[in-house]
């Protein structure tokens, strides 16, 4: 009997060496089954104001993510507008703690900035960790308030210092209000900056302004009155790629079909290859492997999940047009880089009157 215990003891005290020994070399073998999202608190930075099609594309996402990351963590949104997304991306990229809980959500201004030097850049936009768009294909389009009688591209034209609407120097639709009206071919016209981008719409009823670029698919879902009563002119129209007609548009003609020359029909491919790369959703340099490929796995499942499309729907009237995050990165990485066009490019981003054509 004596020997039989000894041997349980020796045998019990060598299971506790060696248990204790592997949580001494693999102290992660104690905690590995807590997520480490879990209990924690997620921050998506969004380079606008809250309310527009930017912000209701978000809120298509976040009950998804917080579904699809282990842990299901609490996700919020803290509003960053300012330089077409260049102050959200600077934030991100210089400020936020790589940790892997906070992902910024930004424009296109942020990409257009970067690619084409402009100042207040504090990033490099290929150190950022890309996690995908829930859009890449998009159509702006321009707007006129039927009360300002501009019904025809020659009124457009035959006009002087019509006010055109938009949120900030260099924000997107900002860029494609004066892209609109320089290939249109707009007579000094004016850029009223400021508004919000859910205020842009009532300005343009009040009179405030007299035209504006947004999303056709904004249109049709949070203005079908502008459709059923008649209330606004539409004039041309930027397809994302080229060649889609959008369903409730298709008579408006595409705008590069006004360009003059080479040079203004490669503008055009480059604000494609720019909307292209939709909305950004980004971590700074330096996030963890393991919890960038957690992201990575969340997006993913985000945007192929057949709810997600529904909901997406229901938030923009639009089905998503997703580009994953393996994509993400190289969609950039190619985006045309032709000097001369850049420089038109960065006038027409800018807060000068419109260049010569």
């Amino acid at each position: 009997m004596a020997t039989k215990t000894n041997h349980f003891n020796i045998s019990t005290e060598f299971l506790l060496v060696a248990l204790l020994t592997l949580f001494i070399v693999f102290p992660r073998l104690a905690l590995a089954q807590t997520p480490f999202y879990q209990g924690k608190t997620i921050t998506i930075v969004q380079g606008r104001d809250p309310g527009g099609t930017g912000d209701m594309r978000v809120r298509a996402m976040l009950p998804f993510l917080q579904k699809y990351i282990p842990g299901n963590p609490t996700i919020v949104s803290e509003f960053m507008p300012g330089g077409g997304s260049r102050k959200a991306a600077n934030h991100v990229y210089k400020s936020a703690r790589p940790d892997g809980l906070t992902i910024g959500n930004l424009g296109l201004g942020m990409i257009s900035s970067a690619i084409l030097g402009e100042t207040g850049v504090l990033y490099d936009v290929e150190k950022f960790f890309y996690l995908g768009s829930p859009f890449s294909s998009h159509h702006a389009i321009f707007v006129t308030r039927k009360d300002a009688g501009l019904s025809s591209i020659e009124k457009l034209r035959g006009a002087s210092g019509i006010r055109i609407g938009g949120q900030s120097v260099a924000f997107s639709t900002y860029i494609e209000g004066r892209l609109f009206a320089y290939l249109l071919g707009l007579k000094e016209p004016r850029f009223v900056t400021g508004y919000g981008g859910a205020e842009l719409d009532p300005a343009l009823i009040r009179g405030e302004i007299d035209a504006r670029a947004t999303s056709a698919d904004t249109v049709v879902r949070r203005n079908p009155e502008w459709l059923e009563k008649q209330m606004v002119d539409f004039h041309a129209m930027i397809e994302v790629p080229k060649g889609e007609k959008h369903s409730h548009f298709a008579q408006v003609p595409e705008l590069e079909s006004f360009a003059r020359s080479e040079k203004e029909r490669k503008l055009m491919v480059l604000q494609r290859a720019f909307r292209v790369a939709g909305q950004p959703f980004v971590l700074p340099p330096g996030t963890p492997k393991d919890r960038l490929e957690i992201l990575e796995e969340a997006f993913r499942k985000t945007y192929k999940d057949p709810e997600f499309h529904k909901e997406y729907k229901k938030f923009t009237a639009d089905d998503p047009t997703p580009l994953l995050p393996d994509a993400h990165g190289k969609t950039i990485r190619e985006i045309p880089r032709d000097p001369e066009v850049s420089e038109l490019f960065k006038k027409l981003m800018g807060a000068e009157p419109l260049p010569s054509r």
